[in-house]
């Protein structure tokens, strides 16, 4: 296949020789990755030559790249439909910060501005435009795209959150449902959909309300293997934990509450315990849910704590944690919204709190729907967030069946199977269950067939003639509870089906029969008989290593401060992790991280690369060469301080101890003695008195006359075992303040 490469102001000088491209190369090219992901390729082969595409692909999955790179390898311009600014503002930026030409034209945009970006449009200059379903069937708008189509070709429509076009999604949008134009007034221009989450049936309305043409359909798993799932009961202690939670975990997070009244609440509480959280909500004005939401995509705040209003493509791969604190509405929703954390595949966790006073709330929101079938299938959604709730399997596979997905087995990464609650042979309850449900016709919901099963004397029971049945009556020796925990672990196991249309009927399939054969048997586990169970989670990592993480992620945001943008936008926490790593030393190194493309390497690369050779050289970490020829020595240090600088200072001048702010800021007692040594550098007033006496600063510093000040090592090495690593590097950095000063 013949690659053609868009020349154009921004990219012209990176784009390799046409003749010795291929998928791979130009991948790494454009976005310093390695390989694609699963799946990808196979996608964007499918894109080259035109075809119509459905993507469902999870969040963190790599769909953007699915459209992105074929605009890059296409003649003509990619339309972008996209329903947020925020979201479309978010990709653009990552996009220009690689090198690559695109562009959005929203509501932000000056008059003047949309003439510039037009004319860069119709002049070849530009390969993406991101624009918002309202605007693309402005008459106006689309009288441009008649010309853009003319000049330069319009090579796919991608309809990003396509399952914005479906009611049966989660966050149907009216105005979704005009794009089926696209192909009556273009039918010659490919069109791709791509979203996070969509069931069966989401699926097939997305391609009637688009009229896809013969679309190839790719599923991928839902299946996300670093998020850690739990569901804790909410309790009076439940906001302790929260905070608990939110202090133990390094990075962002978003907490996730029912009402405005709420989110401020929990704002206010953390904010009085010291943790950088805002507020994002409907009752918000654009401008302050626009700041705040800048602000924590920035990481100038750890914590967002906001309504369902807040998410739908925020495009911050490094939340670490994510947590509702109150019940979300249906497990479509919770899936999405869980998903924003660990997009960039680091390990991450989701914690649910459950309570019933949050289900008279859901059902109270759920009334105020006007249109009583709306209000049926929110019902039975709700049902589904409850069982998931309460359920005793993986958390996983009930997630993954709701999809369509099957999953058998431990994750080994959610709360039920890391302490599993000790489980019952219930085979034979199981088949009465399974063949109540069959004497019943596969007509009824659940709790029909326990009150069958019970022997109930409900007026339904009688008038259908029921209590003629064989199994009516024959379950009185269990609770209706204990009946439905096993109709819901039939439900988690695959043993049974339920329908999805808003009316819960419970149907027979192939491994039903199964059971009620005597070919399989069911285990159940049963709440309240729960057994201690050791938890094996360990995470080691080198201490050098995580001090220089830290050190890389101040560079970053240093870097991204100065530019404005947010730092994920620099380089991603997966990028920083293999350099604090792998510690490349020069260019050749420092190119074969993933995520470090063409233009990034002539970016950062160097301003990287000097702070991990610094960082080497006070550890004792022997410096690397590189094909043979020896590295530059590294130039003297520029001490680069910001906010978190300033906030240990502000602390440590405020009469805190180093061991009560690394306490406080939740950081490593090394993180903080490297601030204040950087601050001593950068001739700042830090009094030291307390921290290393005369005498031994005496030691040091004649070890250092000996040694030199290049490293640490070095220097302790001149000195007894009493003395640290924190004392010498204070004590250094004074003396390379002296010795900057003669």
């Amino acid at each position: 296949m013949r690659l053609a490469h868009p020349i154009n102001a921004m990219t012209a000088n990176l784009i390799p020789p046409t003749s010795t491209s291929s998928l791979e190369q130009s991948l790494k090219h454009f976005f310093g990755y390695d390989r694609f992901r699963l799946g990808q390729k196979e996608i964007i082969e499918a894109a080259l030559e035109n075809q119509d595409l459905l993507v469902i692909m999870p969040t963190g999955g790599g769909k953007s790249m699915c459209f992105q790179l074929p605009a890059l390898l296409k003649p003509g311009l990619m339309i972008v439909v996209s329903p947020l600014i925020a979201l479309m503002q978010d990709q653009v930026q990552a996009l220009q910060d690689n090198g690559i030409s695109a562009t959005f034209l929203n509501s932000t945009v000056t008059s003047l501005e949309v003439r510039q970006r037009a004319s860069d449009i119709l002049s070849g200059k530009t390969k993406l435009l991101y624009v918002a379903p309202e605007r693309l069937f402005a008459e106006q708008f689309l009288e441009f795209l008649n010309q853009v189509k003319e000049k330069v070709g319009i090579s796919t429509f991608a309809i990003d959150e396509a399952h914005c076009v479906s009611e049966w999604g989660h966050d149907f949008r009216p105005e979704y449902r005009q794009l089926k134009e696209i192909r009556r007034r273009y039918p010659d221009v490919p069109v791709m959909a791509l979203t996070a989450t969509a069931t069966e049936r989401v699926r097939l309305d997305i391609q009637n309300q688009l009229a896809l043409r013969s679309p190839l359909i790719h599923v991928s798993s839902f299946n996300r293997q670093n998020l850690y799932y739990e569901v804790r009961p909410k309790q009076k202690r439940s906001y302790e934990d929260l905070r608990q939670i939110i202090k133990q975990t390094t990075g962002s997070g978003i907490v996730y509450c029912l009402s405005r009244k709420k989110v401020d609440e929990i704002t206010y509480r953390l904010q009085q315990d010291g943790i950088e959280a805002l507020p994002y909500h409907a009752g918000l004005g654009d401008k302050e849910r626009s700041q705040n939401q800048t602000r924590f995509i920035r990481d100038d705040v750890r914590v967002m704590v906001a309504t369902v209003a807040f998410g739908m493509g925020i495009n911050k791969p490094d939340v670490r944690f994510v947590v509702h604190f109150d019940l979300p509405r249906n497990l479509e929703g919770y899936y999405q919204e869980s998903g924003r954390a660990g997009r960039d595949g680091e390990p991450s966790q989701c914690l649910l709190f459950l309570s019933y006073g949050d289900v008279k709330t859901v059902e109270y929101l759920i009334e105020q729907k006007p249109d009583p079938n709306e209000q049926q299938i929110a019902r039975q959604q709700l049902r589904q967030v409850i069982d998931y709730a309460e359920g005793t399997h993986c958390r996983r596979s009930i997630q993954l069946s709701y999809f369509g997905e099957r999953f058998e087995g431990n994750c080994g990464n959610c709360d039920n199977c890391l302490r599993p609650q000790p489980t019952e042979d219930w085979t034979l309850e199981a088949q009465k269950f399974l063949s109540c449900v069959a004497r019943c016709k596969e007509r009824f919901g659940m709790k029909y067939i326990i009150d069958v099963l019970r022997g109930s004397k409900d007026k339904r029971v009688l008038a259908n003639r029921h209590n003629e049945l064989s199994t009516y009556g024959i379950g009185k020796d269990h609770t209706a509870d204990d009946w439905r925990v096993l109709g819901r672990s039939l439900l988690h196991q695959g043993l049974l089906e339920e329908t999805t249309d808003g009316y819960s009927v419970l149907r027979l399939n192939a491994v039903s029969w199964e059971v009620m054969r005597k070919l399989r048997t069911v285990e159940v586990a049963l709440p309240n008989r729960v057994s201690e169970a050791k938890e094996e989670v360990s995470s080691v990592r080198r201490a050098n290593a995580e001090l220089l993480f830290d050190r890389l992620r101040s560079l970053r945001k240093t870097i991204a401060d100065s530019q404005s943008v947010p730092p994920y936008v620099v380089f991603a926490d997966s990028s920083l992790k293999l350099m604090s790593q792998q510690q490349p030393q020069t260019i050749q190194e420092f190119s074969e991280i993933s995520g470090v493309g063409s233009h990034k390497l002539a970016q950062y690369g160097d301003r990287f690369i000097t702070e991990i050779r610094l960082f080497c050289e006070e550890q004792g970490i022997p410096l690397q060469q590189s094909a043979g020829t020896a590295p530059p020595p590294p130039p003297p240090r520029e001490t680069i301080l910001n906010a978190t600088h300033f906030l240990t200072l502000e602390l440590y001048q405020r009469g805190n101890k180093p061991a009560e702010i690394a306490e406080k800021r939740n950081l490593r007692l090394s993180t903080v003695m490297d601030h204040l040594g950087s601050l001593v550098e950068a001739g700042k007033e830090v009094d030291l008195e307390g921290l290393v006496s005369a005498e031994r600063r005496s030691h040091i510093e004649g070890a250092i006359a000996i040694a030199g000040a290049a490293s640490l090592r070095a220097i302790r090495d001149r000195l007894d075992e009493t003395y640290d690593y924190n004392e010498i590097r204070l004590v250094r950095a004074l003396w390379r303040r002296a010795s900057s000063v003669e």
